[in-house]
């Protein structure tokens, strides 16, 4: 079951150089996209089928659910799902027949398209949602809106610490005060930890960016000898927790609740969440491109965001949604109004410049 996230592997190698357009070709009758799809004035005023790409999974199943099936039977407009990584989709692009007209992404994966010409530019006039439900001004860029998030967070046992409760990255980081082992992430599971190691070393989380990489991997290396894992995939910090290989690890935030009900006794902190946010955009030379507009105005109203938090562990991204929700259901999604203050968001700018260069010595760090 793949992730609602990037699959970094396939992102690292496909998004920075999609050049084999021979390969993608030939990789699209495996996806079962048919023939191309060329734009035609027709499909541009509002075809009957429009085409989205979602990774797929349990998150594409909470789409189909919460978003898709109610969209159709609205508008009448089916909704065919194409689950393709960013390498064959770019070189679709750029051949000027995209599969699909609607991307859902991370927003820091769509300013990587941007900067290959590979989204079209919005029309915010378009997309009526976008006041009522009050999306962030931070989520609306030129070429995607941000319709959720997730976040990285602290997950620990419970039962570690004789009653106590590690309440920031200061205690991830104390291995004597809070005993046993840690896991972080590696850059094929997200990007680089750098912001906690700079939270535990009493940076604000407001000063964090430019973020100090020398002073990060200074405090990294305080905490080395206690990584007993890097993880690479969204259920390996459970996993770790659930065995007791680990006390503390980095985890994505709805992964705790899954883990609860199986009853294995962790808890989440959120204090110092990186928040990133995933959001919709509209592919270079959409045939449809009206029906990316309306399927995306439709995921964006804060009705649509709240069902699907009700079917996945999503995060609106418009703060209306979260009244639309149960107490209960509100307060166990990391970007309840009661803990957004907790976090900070992800500046992805940062990261595009720095990605590459952290990367490197991340992975020359990790084996010295």
């Amino acid at each position: 079951m793949r992730d609602a996230r990037i699959d970094r592997r396939l992102f690292l190698r496909g998004v920075g150089g999609a050049t084999a357009g021979l390969a993608a070709a030939t990789a699209l009758s495996a996806c079962g996209t048919g023939t191309s799809r060329t734009p035609s004035g027709s499909a541009k005023g509002g075809g009957k089928t429009v085409v989205v790409r979602d990774s797929g999974g349990s998150y594409g199943a909470a789409l189909q659910k919460a978003i898709y099936t109610p969209f159709t039977q609205e508008t009448g407009i089916g909704v065919k799902v194409l689950n393709l990584d960013d390498a064959p989709l770019l070189a679709q692009i750029k051949q000027g027949r995209p599969q699909c007209d609607l991307i859902n992404n991370s927003m820091m994966a769509h300013l990587k398209y941007v900067k290959q010409g590979a989204l079209e530019t919005l029309d915010p006039g378009r997309l009526k949602s976008l006041k009522s439900a009050k999306v962030p001004e931070a989520q609306i860029t030129d070429h995607a809106v941000g319709h959720s998030f997730y976040g990285q967070c602290i997950a620990y046992r419970t039962d570690a610490f004789d009653g106590r409760k590690p309440e920031s990255w200061a205690d991830f980081w104390d291995t004597k005060a809070f005993k046993g082992g840690r896991a972080m992430v590696s850059p094929d599971g997200d990007l680089p930890e750098l912001e906690f190691a700079l939270l535990a070393d009493g940076v604000p989380m407001d000063k964090l960016y430019p973020l100090d990489v020398d002073r990060a991997f200074k405090v990294l290396t305080r905490l080395r000898s206690d990584i007993k894992k890097f993880w690479d995939s969204g259920p390996l910090p459970g996993v770790l927790l659930s065995r007791q290989e680990v006390t503390m690890s980095t985890v994505w935030d709805g992964r705790i609740a899954d883990l609860q009900k199986q009853g294995v006794p962790v808890e989440r902190q959120l204090n110092g969440m990186r928040r990133q946010f995933s959001g919709y955009a509209i592919a270079k030379g959409a045939a449809n491109v009206d029906g990316a507009y309306r399927l995306m105005d439709f995921a964006l109203r804060a009705e649509s965001q709240a069902a699907l938090a009700k079917a996945f562990p999503s995060n609106p991204s418009s703060p209306v949604a979260y009244a639309k929700l149960t107490e209960d259901e509100r307060n166990a999604l990391a970007g309840a109004p009661k803990y957004y203050d907790e976090g900070f968001d992800t500046d992805i700018d940062w990261w595009l410049k720095n990605e590459s260069a952290v990367t490197k010595r991340w992975l020359e760090w990790a084996r010295g």
